[in-house]
């Protein structure tokens, strides 16, 4: 009898459920369902920096998307899911209570932005991250000597540390802070109270400071010494953490009731969305998987023997089975990729976004720019020619993530002429956004981690071969497409093989039920070393924004 597991993919804007075969790896059915209340833009404020996204839109959304799923497939189905496990962005902690419920979900915080989850693109938590990795640095134990030394206002500390500064209602509620893909694991298993809450490999060695060589988390006293605000929280967290292969718990009968999925199947460790879909992808020492979608990110493993005693800087850490066990997880990635794109979108439309009492066909005429803007810009930049005196810009348009993070620096160009038409200047935001990618496998293979090809997932990777191509010839590797539409989703839905025991290593499930490669794109050699020049003129941008104008 056929058997199925079920990978949630829970992103920026909306979860996706893929159902696929554990013995063929044929995806059965998927389904995608955006988040209703972030689609209305609540509880976020651009302008300073601040994305939330309320725990109810998780909730209502994962009802819907499973469901979903039914109406697809012939019935019956849902019988033979064996296990889930769920993927999510992150750093997306949320403050709960002595219950382990989400603030957000009691009637006293329900509106309330600062009790929600707060999105990995929050970045109102740069002073406290700054003063994180000021007092890891000067600590007897640098903390931070895993994570690239330098912590981020993308995670976990950092944004329960600016909570707790501007909302002391919230502080006096909270009594610990859980990740999203942590808390989605515990929610299907009813183990959300604190006592109980298990915790994946994956957030905790990334994001929230956790390591085998000082025996989990750091002590109490790291913490409340940076502020008293911050004491007693790292004594709520569990410190044993597990890779995703591993049973977290099994769905109970109330969540079985409303998805339509037996009772009892197994639940997988959570982790992050780029590491799952770096699992679908057969990520292996060598080949960084690349997830391409409003931000970047960029995974590879290496074995322990290789990595030795390095501690690669300004990377997002480096994590032994946060991506596959037995193996050393590195992360690294960019804050903005496809944002770039939307946010030049943006600007152009600008005027016709202020049009009002439009005909039907006025209407269909703005609609019609909209959808096509990007595509015909991508046309006419691919037409033009690539010389050393370019405009040349830099990717931070939403800070830098990787190498060696800072949320505080902003885009800037050079080069700008009175002939620089909109294609020029999409040209330079697509070579951005290739040239910050090329810094981050510079970085890698200047610690000693090799970088030979690249392996791409995400919609950019399907939807534009003048990206893909420019990437190509800025990187100068060989980049191959993954055929799967929902590689993060597969890459739990393997995860969860191996953790209900249908395959006997992540190794084993990767053979049958890992993507193919689609398309593979090669570098154009005529392009290659004017991207060398182009490439010297960014770095050098990037040392004068820097400050280091020596």
């Amino acid at each position: 009898m056929s058997r199925y597991t079920l990978g949630l993919d829970y992103g920026s804007d909306s979860v996706r459920a893929l159902l696929v075969d554990i013995a063929t790896g044929e995806e059965l059915a998927s389904h995608l369902v955006n988040y209703p209340r972030w689609a209305q833009g609540l509880y976020c404020d651009p302008s300073k920096d601040q994305f939330r996204q309320h725990p109810q839109d998780y909730i209502d959304s994962l009802v819907e998307v499973v469901n979903g799923l039914w109406s697809q497939v012939p019935a019956g189905t849902a019988d033979k899911v064996v296990g889930m496990s769920f993927d999510t962005t992150g750093s997306t902690p949320v403050a709960i209570n002595s219950q382990g419920t989400p603030l957000a979900l009691t009637e006293e915080f329900a509106e309330n932005p600062n009790a929600m989850f707060i999105l990995w693109k929050d970045h109102t938590s740069i002073k406290e991250a700054n003063e994180i990795t000021a007092a890891a640095t000067n600590n007897d134990v640098n903390y931070l000597s895993h994570m690239g030394g330098i912590y981020s206002s993308e995670w976990y500390w950092a944004k329960a540390l600016h909570i707790f500064r501007v909302d002391s209602s919230v502080k006096a509620a909270t009594y610990s802070w859980v990740e999203h893909c942590d808390w989605m694991t515990a929610l299907m298993c009813g183990t959300t109270h604190p006592e109980v809450l298990k915790l994946g490999r994956c957030a905790t060695g990334h994001k929230q400071m956790w390591n085998e060589q000082w025996g989990g988390f750091p002590p109490n006293s790291f913490f409340s010494n940076i502020d008293p605000l911050l004491d007693g929280v790292v004594d709520t967290l569990n410190a044993t953490t597990e890779p995703s292969d591993q049973v977290a718990g099994n769905l109970t009968a109330e969540w079985a009731e409303k998805l339509g999925l037996p009772q009892g199947i197994v639940i997988g460790y959570g982790a992050f969305d780029c590491h799952m879909g770096a699992v679908a992808a057969n990520v292996r020492p060598g080949v960084l998987t690349k997830v391409m979608g409003t931000s970047t990110c960029d995974i590879t493993v290496t074995s322990i023997e290789q990595l030795g005693d390095t501690c690669v800087k300004g990377i997002c850490g480096q994590v032994d089975g946060s991506v596959i066990p037995g193996m050393v997880g590195l992360e690294a990635g960019q804050s903005a990729f496809g944002d770039l794109y939307a946010w030049f979108k943006n600007l152009v439309l600008w005027p016709t976004r202020q049009l009002t009492n439009l005909s039907d066909a006025e209407q269909a005429l703005v609609n019609k720019l909209e959808d096509s803007i990007l595509v015909d810009l991508s046309k006419a930049a691919a037409a033009l020619p690539v010389t050393s005196n370019d405009v040349t810009a830099l990717d931070w348009v939403n800070g830098r993530r990787t190498p060696d993070a800072d949320q505080s620096v902003a885009m800037a160009l050079t080069g700008l002429k009175m002939g620089t038409d909109a294609p020029k200047f999409f040209k330079a935001l697509v070579e951005a956004t290739a040239f910050g990618a090329r810094a981050i496998t510079e970085r890698f293979r200047s610690e000693g981690v090799p970088i030979e090809s690249v392996v791409v997932i995400g919609g950019i990777s399907k939807k534009s071969d003048y990206v893909m191509q420019t990437c190509a010839d800025v990187w100068n590797c060989p980049i191959d497409v993954l055929e799967s539409e929902q590689s993060c989703a597969l890459g739990a839905a393997i995860m969860a093989a191996v953790a209900a025991g249908e395959h006997a290593t992540v190794a084993d499930a990767q053979k049958v039920m890992a993507s193919s490669v689609c398309h593979q794109y090669l570098p154009n050699p005529e392009r290659v070393a004017v991207y060398d020049e182009l490439y010297a003129n960014y770095q050098a941008l990037a040392s004068y924004v820097n400050g280091d104008k020596a």
